[in-house]
């Protein structure tokens, strides 16, 4: 019995979907459906970039385990835009911008954990709420690379989005 055409075609591929699902679950189960106070919010948004920091610490770990490390920090960035990109979402950062005094803006104009989510009003104010874990993904891979940063997120039309990341220096 041939199952109906909707059922066939998966719209994501098998290997990514786990990402996807995890990604899900921690928004939708932990933010999203709080109706508590805007504290507690923030109290999930933090746990949430939290758990992405371990995530990237970790991950960046096992991608270069067997590579040197960067000549410069313009060289990390490039790295979190093409290679630890693509092994996280399967394509590369879309634009990198620099002021060449330690802001980097990395965009990704069709970001995959947006991309199934609407463009409506109302979605885009929960937007940043999808990117904090990513946010932490990007903190945390640096940190394991020696570089201090803040990364914020910032939505102006889905899935376009992009991520501020502000060097932070020892004085």
């Amino acid at each position: 019995m041939a199952l109906p055409p909707q059922a066939t075609s998966i719209t994501t591929p098998p290997d990514e979907l786990p990402l996807e699902l995890l990604h899900g679950e921690l928004i939708f189960s932990g933010v999203l459906l709080s109706k508590d106070k805007e504290g507690d919010i923030n109290e999930l948004l933090s746990k949430l970039e939290f758990i992405g920091f371990s995530t990237g610490y970790r991950l960046i770990e096992r991608l270069l385990k067997d590579s040197t490390r960067f000549k410069d920090e313009l060289d990390t960035i490039k790295f979190i835009c093409k290679d630890f990109w693509v092994a996280i979402y399967k394509k590369q950062i879309d634009n990198l911008r620099t002021n060449h005094q330690g802001t980097y803006v990395l965009q990704d104009n069709c970001f995959k954990l947006l991309s199934k989510i609407s463009a409506t009003k109302q979605y885009l104010e929960h937007g940043p709420k999808f990117l904090a874990f990513t946010c932490g993904i990007i903190r945390g891979a640096l940190s394991n690379l020696g570089i201090s940063s803040v990364v914020v997120a910032e939505i102006s039309t889905m899935p376009t989005c992009r991520f501020h990341i502000t060097i932070q220096r020892a004085t």
